[in-house]
């Protein structure tokens, strides 16, 4: 039996800030100052006159009051900060939600103590162009177990799998998916999706950093996905390194270290074991030289590979690797095939696919890279 498995940094299957999204820098700057302006003000144990005076001001100039139903979506978008009162009403509510706040005196809490709920920035729904190119890469792909890193929750991945990959493209849907939400505050999650049963799934978002104990070791998790398959039980450990971005290289190896432990302790228990993910480091890195030590090899130097040297844009040198499929010795030995989806980027070189016009439009700035095992 041929089984193909897939590792894809799909990077769009998150909402994010609506504030984000906003082309000039300055107007997504007043938002921000704004948001924080009126958390601080409403974080305030008692309310002036003067505090809800701005209190008003930024609830009106930016139609916090709403609540957006993307079914039915307002042409201007979803507000940029919304009030979330978890208990609307005059007696536990910031403002009387029947009708939005007109005057001072419409905002009925007398201090943070008075009212139950909270400020947040309002988010925009997915862009479907975007993820349409990323339910191509995965339709091209038709991978029997992919791991997707940077997805917002599994009703996103549901929603994904349905309407996208099924509706709007004809595929068949994964008939398994599952996600545990991680440590990132931006909600960025390593999901699975699966045409095979999953039978199990071990979370380590509560594993302690070292050096740090009082911190949470990963910066999203990583979950341990045991898939059923005819033989001996496959374990595919998801992972999703500490990014680049402000770089902490120390803490990306003490990640990589804890995962070759999870990996020694997993093949304890079936010789079929995988790391996958974003690494967010290349081969000849400490991070990376931590994992190989256990044994496991980099599909991309398996001789059935012949494709560019990197992963993430433009692909064209071993810096830009950072996406990995790595194999344990007992499946070494059954590599039928290696590949990687570059056209869902959009980047000098790459022959994209031809919804792909542009940085908006492009699936991902990673590709899908796969391995065809004889199971």
């Amino acid at each position: 039996m041929t089984i193909r498995i897939a590792t894809f940094n799909m990077e769009n299957l998150f909402r994010r800030p609506a504030a984000f999204r906003l082309e000039n820098p300055a107007d997504r700057d007043q938002v921000l100052a704004d948001f924080a302006k009126l958390v601080a003000v409403l974080d305030k144990p008692t309310y002036t006159d003067t505090d809800k005076a701005e209190i008003l001001r930024i609830v009106t100039a930016y139609r916090a009051y709403e609540i957006y139903d993307p079914k039915h979506p307002d042409p201007k978008g979803p507000p940029p900060i919304v009030i979330n009162q978890s208990r609307p009403g005059k007696r536990t509510g910031l403002f009387d939600t029947a009708r939005p706040p007109k005057t001072p005196q419409d905002i009925t809490a007398t201090g943070r103590g008075s009212w139950t709920g909270w400020a947040e920035l309002g988010q925009d729904d997915l862009d479907m162009t975007m993820v349409r190119n990323t339910g191509r890469v995965v339709a091209e792909v038709d991978a029997d177990i992919m791991l997707t890193v940077e997805v917002e929750d599994r009703l996103t991945l549901e929603r994904f799998n349905n309407d996208v990959l099924a509706e709007a493209l004809g595929r068949r849907p994964y008939p398994y998916n599952l996600l545990i939400d991680g440590n990132d505050p931006r909600g960025i999650d390593i999901g699975i999706l699966s045409k095979h049963p999953i039978t199990s799934v071990r979370s380590h978002i509560f594993d302690t950093d070292p050096d740090n104990p009082a911190d949470r070791l990963f910066s999203r998790d990583c979950p341990e996905f045991e898939i059923q398959l005819d033989g001996s039980p496959l374990v595919i450990l998801g992972n999703h390194l500490k990014s680049k971005y402000l770089d902490d290289p120390e803490l990306r190896l003490a990640q990589a270290k804890r995962v070759a432990e999870i990996y020694r302790a997993a093949a304890e228990r079936t010789p079929h074991v995988l790391v996958a993910g974003d690494l967010n480091d290349d081969p000849e890195s400490d991070a990376l030289a931590e994992l190989l030590v256990t044994g496991v090899r980099d599909v991309m130097s398996h001789p059935s590979y012949h494709g560019e040297p990197g992963t993430h844009e433009p692909c064209t040198r071993l810096q830009d690797k950072i996406d990995y499929l790595l194999l344990p010795p007992p499946l070494w030995h059954e590599v039928q095939h290696v590949g990687l989806e570059t056209r869902g980027i959009f980047a000098p070189g790459i022959k994209s696919f031809d919804t792909v016009k542009s940085k908006l439009t492009e699936a991902s700035d990673h590709a899908a890279l796969y391995v065809d095992l004889d199971l």
